[in-house]
């Protein structure tokens, strides 16, 4: 499920692997480099300090050449439950949480921006919301592979 309303972009994805290893490919740098993004970029991580208050700063290097600063600072960290985060320039709280479901996990993700118009520049700008879609895909895949 892919939604929009005017401040928040939300995503719901039933994952097919166990939630030890949703976990551990979201908050371990050498995991989250290989899926992270839309599809045609590949990261450089500089930082990840998984708690709250710490720091993650990666570049995303684009298909295009180019490369995008990021700079977040983690909020909340509830083992094998939720990661929130702040990201800056652009402005927007992330939300991602994970329910255990038998060997499958099921994750939740919020984008949420300050204003309506700050979130329709990201998608004009960014394509957003296609981004988080293509973003999705690759971490299923990553995930397929790390179960063979």
């Amino acid at each position: 499920m892919n939604n929009i309303d005017d401040q928040e972009l939300k995503m719901s994805r039933l994952l097919n692997a166990p939630i030890e290893l949703v976990w551990k490919v979201w908050t371990e740098p050498e995991h989250i480099a290989q899926w992270w993004g839309p599809n045609g970029f590949t990261n450089t991580i500089y930082t990840m300090d998984i708690k709250p208050g710490g720091e993650w700063k990666f570049v995303m290097h684009g298909p295009d050449g180019k490369d995008y600063n990021n700079r977040s600072i983690f909020r909340e960290i509830i083992k094998h439950e939720r990661i929130v985060f702040e990201h800056f320039n652009p402005n927007f709280i992330t939300t991602v949480m994970f329910k255990p479901e038998g060997n499958k996990t099921m994750l939740y993700w919020q984008m949420t921006f300050e204003k309506p118009e700050e979130l329709q520049t990201v998608i004009k700008v960014f394509k957003a919301d296609n981004g988080m879609k293509e973003n999705v895909e690759k971490l299923e895949n990553y995930l397929f592979n790390q179960l063979k």
